[in-house]
């Protein structure tokens, strides 16, 4: 029992992080996870994940990501185009407006700043690769949102103008990946003081995971709360979308003969999500559907969850 504990601990701390924050009627933990998301909480989690990373990264993998130009190009493809793809299916169905709103959302968004990489690490992938893949993506993201986002809502006829800042999303790539991500790497190499405790870098970088989506949740429990009723079909439908993200992956890698040890940054880094930028976008283009906001919490809270068991099933897998 304790071994199987020990073995699956992220996993059920996602699970328990998720009921704890739902049952809390009194507010007590939702109230400080609200107060430490509008304090910069998930910027200084994020800094800590990166810096950790730059601690334990290996530098003589760092070459075999940057030149690995069919993982990178597998990876963007499953991001910024298979993502949106699969959206057109759940389009045909009776689902409320602001379900498929939230998909699209979803859907175009960039990979996550952080979770990816821990999950890529924990299933024995190339981290500097996954590190590559999230500033592609992220840089990319300012471009290519405004026009996938647009072709997709064409399909409800709800046109917005979306307007993204450029500047201020690569100034925060620099500030809270690079820099954190560099000073952990430069310290590693000229201090070997550090060396025990380098162990324990990957439950801190997990720790910090479970933070992000415990303040993730915070903020839209009310949503969640007071629309209820259709987090089932929610549920269902950001399963089979992940889902169907995940098998794509798979798939690339397996028919690019990308085997073990490559993989791993294609398939959970073409398949996570970033939560923040969806949130800011449905609160500023969609703010009279809650339900789209509904969407892009739970399928951040899903997707981790369904990649902590795809994190150990091709760490196991040869």
């Amino acid at each position: 029992m304790l071994s199987a504990i020990k073995k699956n601990w992220f996993l059920l701390g996602l699970v328990s992080v998720v009921l704890l924050t739902l049952a809390d009627r009194g507010g007590t933990t939702v109230d400080a996870g609200i107060w430490l998301k509008t304090h910069h909480g998930p910027d200084f989690v994020i800094v800590l994940i990166f810096f950790l990373s730059g601690l334990v990264l290996d530098t003589s993998r760092i070459r075999e990501g940057v030149f690995d130009y069919r993982g990178t190009f597998a990876a963007l493809i499953l991001i910024f185009l298979v993502a949106p793809l699969l959206t057109l299916p759940f389009t045909m169905l009776p689902l409320d407006t602001g379900v498929i709103l939230g998909l699209f959302l979803v859907a175009v968004m960039p990979t996550t700043l952080s979770s990816g990489m821990v999950m890529t690490g924990g299933a024995g992938g190339n981290m500097a690769h996954a590190m590559l893949i999230t500033i592609i993506a992220n840089s990319l993201a300012v471009i290519t949102i405004p026009f996938s986002l647009d072709l997709l809502l064409n399909l409800t006829e709800n046109n917005r103008v979306i307007e993204i800042e450029q500047l201020p999303i690569m100034i925060k790539i620099a500030t809270l990946v690079l820099l954190p991500l560099g000073f952990g790497m430069t310290l590693r190499r000229i201090s070997s003081a550090l060396s025990p405790f380098l162990s324990y870098t990957g439950i801190l970088s997990q720790f910090g995971i479970l933070t992000m989506v415990w303040m993730a949740l915070c903020r839209g429990r009310e949503a969640i709360v007071a629309n209820i009723a259709v987090v089932i079909p929610i549920l269902a439908v950001i399963f089979v979308f992940h889902l169907a993200l995940i098998l794509s992956g798979i798939s690339m890698t397996h028919f690019g003969a990308m085997g073990k040890g490559r993989r791993e940054s294609v398939i959970l880094m073409g398949g996570q999500k970033t939560l923040p930028l969806s949130v800011i976008l449905q609160v500023s283009l969609f703010p009279e559907y809650g339900v789209a906001l509904v969407v892009c919490v739970l399928h951040h809270i899903v997707h981790l969850i369904m990649d902590a068991f795809l994190s150990r099933y091709l760490k196991e897998k040869r």
